[in-house]
């Protein structure tokens, strides 16, 4: 019984996060849609929602590397799917509260900030993707 409540739990905060990450989606689309006339439609929405929602999934909580603190190559060896997923979601969040700030201020950057912002959340959610995929292969 205890083991089932766990994963139920931990199912729920993986769909929490997912939810996270569309939301996150969800505000760079709409501040990118705002000022880029071409990705305006209802596709470019919900790809960034999906995008979002992948990279929160799969690049939050990862398995992280076994350490063994015996064995001296093992402390020198740097996680890599642990720093990805760190930097992605850091640089993910970072622009998408970007975007809430630039919506809700109603501001109106230069074209070179909106495309740094569509930049970073696309390096971002594909750094997660990338180091929640690396953690799983090898775990």
């Amino acid at each position: 019984m205890r083991a089932r409540v766990r994963k139920f739990a931990h199912v729920l905060e993986r769909l929490g996060l997912a939810m996270a990450g569309a939301a996150s989606g969800l505000f760079v689309a709409v501040h990118v849609g705002s000022s880029v006339a071409a990705l305006t439609s209802q596709a470019f929405v919900l790809v960034m929602m999906v995008c979002g929602a992948v990279g929160f999934y799969l690049g939050i909580d990862t398995p992280q590397l076994m350490f063994h603190p015996k064995d001296t190559v093992s402390t020198r060896k740097i996680d890599a799917a642990e720093l990805l997923s760190a930097i992605g979601t850091f640089l993910a969040t970072l622009v998408a509260f970007f975007s809430v700030g630039v919506i809700v201020l109603r501001g109106e950057p230069h074209i070179a900030w909106t495309a740094a912002i569509m930049v970073g959340w696309v390096l971002g959610v594909v750094m997660q993707i990338v180091a929640g995929t690396m953690a799983r292969i090898r775990a």
